[in-house]
């Protein structure tokens, strides 16, 4: 039977496809833009989006299990719609975040996609990966630059590679025994925002300078962003957490997968590119 894929088009959904394509598994790709995904031909593509539950009973039909992406605003919706379709297995994309209490917090979302998908009654697995290596790609005009400045600079978090959580969805859709399990998902190494910097420099060979920001300078700048203030101070507070408890790697996706988790040295030896 078919899995259907939905964010296709997002950061995560994408490399979802790609897994489960190199897996043999027929996979039905969920996206607004066909053209900009690059889908690989062995996908099935059906135009839609969660944000448009018209969309999906076409995309649910004939399906045994869907990777869904987190979007608290239609979620209800889509269970609904899943359930009619006689869907059965779930696996969502939440994140390490819920559950934390804080107004400004990307829990408070992940949370309520957990709460619809498990008051659904489907057979159901999250995914809560932390911190993704692919935010420090907001530092690649500075690392060109020469210097990186930032708060938290000794702040330890376990970052993950997006490819890491994508082929953890796709083993966890096509095995057994993740039925009810939340999975807690870490990069393979703890590494501080400064060693971070150092690992850029090393990886693209060239010196680049670590400028530590005061809180309210990072606040200033982020909220001039258009960040709205309650998030910023929610992401200024994770990071003072992390400076003051390090985080430390879960072991998870190596015990999924049987292999090495993605290092930020390799990750950013694959994004060289960017950051040239």
């Amino acid at each position: 039977m078919t899995i259907l894929v939905t964010g296709a088009t997002g950061s995560v959904g994408r490399l979802v496809v790609d897994e489960l394509v190199a897996a043999g598994v027929p996979v039905r790709a969920l996206t607004v833009d066909p053209s900009r995904a690059k889908l690989p031909s062995e996908a099935e593509v059906v135009v839609g989006s969660l944000a448009k539950p018209s969309t999906l009973p076409v995309a649910l039909k004939d399906v045994s299990a869907v990777y869904l992406a987190p979007m608290a605003r239609t979620v209800r919706r889509f269970c609904e719609l899943a359930a009619e379709a006689g869907i059965e297995r779930v696996v969502a994309l939440s994140g390490s975040s819920v559950g934390d209490g804080h107004e400004g917090s990307s829990g408070n979302e992940y949370a309520a996609v957990e709460a619809a998908v498990r008051d659904a009654g489907f057979a159901w697995t999250f995914l809560r990966p932390g911190v993704f290596m692919n935010n420090t790609l907001g530092w690649a005009d500075m690392v060109r630059a020469g210097e990186v400045a930032t708060a938290y600079g000794d702040a330890t978090q376990t970052p993950i590679d997006l490819g890491d959580i994508a082929a953890v969805a796709a083993r966890v859709l096509v095995s057994n025994g993740h039925i009810g399990l939340t999975h807690v998902l870490s990069g393979p190494e703890a590494i501080s925002q400064r060693e971070q910097v150092a690992t850029l420099g090393s990886v693209l060979g060239k010196e680049i300078r670590f400028h530590e920001l005061t809180r309210a300078e990072q606040r200033t700048q982020w909220v001039g962003f258009g960040i709205p203030e309650d998030a910023v101070d929610w992401l200024l507070d994770g990071f003072e957490e992390t400076l003051r408890h390090p985080q430390a790697p879960t072991g998870v996706v190596e015990e999924l997968l049987g292999r090495p988790g993605r290092t930020y040295a390799a990750w950013v030896a694959a994004n060289r590119a960017v950051f040239a």
